[in-house]
């Protein structure tokens, strides 16, 4: 039997309502490892993940985030993306003491179930994770990481996974023909996800200019940063010339940002792409919009299309060779802000929860 350890469960329903347990730990059933969380991440992705906790069609069943790490019925543990050691192991191929980067309870350790350990890692293949997305699954060894450098080890958990969704669009701006638009609007253009499609833009040497979309509050300091062309505010969104094409790139959720963009374009706007939700408490307001049909962009879904297309491995080159590029600015787009214990984490949730998270900081959770 484990030593007892802290987790935080969340109402399925209300996810406001969050709270610091105990988790006593059961013994390990055979094939399965204990790891101890070393840091993971809190960002508005992962509020993404509460507001989709509950079954919403993102995966093509009946399952959603809750899925990963709790029973239908037990609270729900928010997933989170991070680094951790294993202080247990029942499983063959994997040793006490090894570390992985991946997909993990928003707690201080978790139990994993093994599959297919092998010199990069492992898949989980608990019974309720093997029909979600793969992505998801898939432990890699620190080791076997060719793009991880000990420098950028902070920054893994804040923005890697995040910095993947933005190139993954951004790719599939340019896979469309940029959907024959010059201008790209980006909603709630501060957030982690925003800006690794802003820099994975501007690696193109011809690209529709990008525009920032943000609070008023947060404009100057966004603009500073150099990742869009330009930067303006959501009241400023009619300013914008109606004539030229443009396209949306929804981070935010909010209805009315939505709406004023898709009335101010109406039928110049050629396309209207949802990605997270971060406004996660604003009303979605979609009913009736003018221009085109909202699309919903679902990452993992973008990344088995680009693996089938180029092969795991020119695709993993090509993510790496991105990757470096954008850590070589990641210090000076956003500073990391670690807090520790349970009391810490819970606190970080309702900070995030309640969009009074400094956007310029990346918070790492130090369990």
């Amino acid at each position: 039997m484990s030593a007892k350890s802290w987790a935080i469960d969340i109402d399925r329903d209300d996810i406001t309502q969050a709270k610091l347990v105990e988790d006593a730990g059961a013994p390990l059933a055979p094939g399965q490892v204990r790891v101890h969380l070393g840091s993971y991440a809190m960002t508005a992705n992962n509020i993404t993940y509460a507001v989709f906790g509950k079954p919403a069609g993102l995966f093509g069943n009946d399952q959603g985030y809750w899925d990963f790490f709790a029973e239908r019925d037990t609270p729900g543990r928010l997933p989170v993306w991070g680094f951790a050691t294993v202080t247990e192991s029942a499983a063959e191929g994997v040793s006490v003491g090894d570390r992985f980067y991946g997909y993990y309870p928003m707690a201080e350790g978790a139990v994993l179930t093994v599959g297919k350990a092998g010199p990069g890692g492992f898949t989980d293949v608990t019974p309720r994770r093997t029909t979600l997305p793969p992505i998801y699954n898939a432990y890699q060894r620190i080791e076997a990481l060719p793009d991880y450098r000990a420098a950028d080890h902070d920054y893994w958990p804040v923005f890697r996974p995040l910095f993947l969704t933005g190139w993954l669009i951004a790719d599939q701006f340019e896979d469309e023909g940029d959907y024959g638009v010059q201008q790209i609007l980006i909603a709630s253009a501060s957030s982690k996800t925003a800006i690794g499609l802003g820099f994975a833009l501007k690696l193109r040497t011809e690209r529709p200019e990008t525009i920032g979309l943000t609070s008023a509050a947060n404009v100057d300091a966004l603009a500073a940063r150099g990742i869009y062309d330009r930067v303006i505010s959501y009241d400023q969104i009619m300013t914008l010339n109606a004539t030229t094409p443009a396209a949306l790139v929804d981070m935010a959720g909010n209805g009315a940002v939505t709406r004023t963009v898709h009335s101010h374009f109406g039928g110049q706007l050629q396309a209207s792409i949802v990605v997270g939700k971060s406004h996660w408490d604003a009303q979605a307001d979609g009913e009736g919009l003018p221009g085109p049909e909202r699309q919903g962009f679902f990452a993992p879904g973008r990344s088995q299309k680009r693996i089938a297309d180029w092969g795991g491995p020119a695709f993993g080159q090509k993510i790496a060779e991105a990757w470096l590029a954008f850590m070589d600015v990641a210090p000076r787009l956003t500073s990391v802000d670690k807090r520790r214990g349970g009391e810490a984490a819970l606190a970080a949730y309702r900070e995030m929860l309640s969009g009074q998270a400094d956007p310029a900081k990346g918070i790492v959770v130090v369990p």
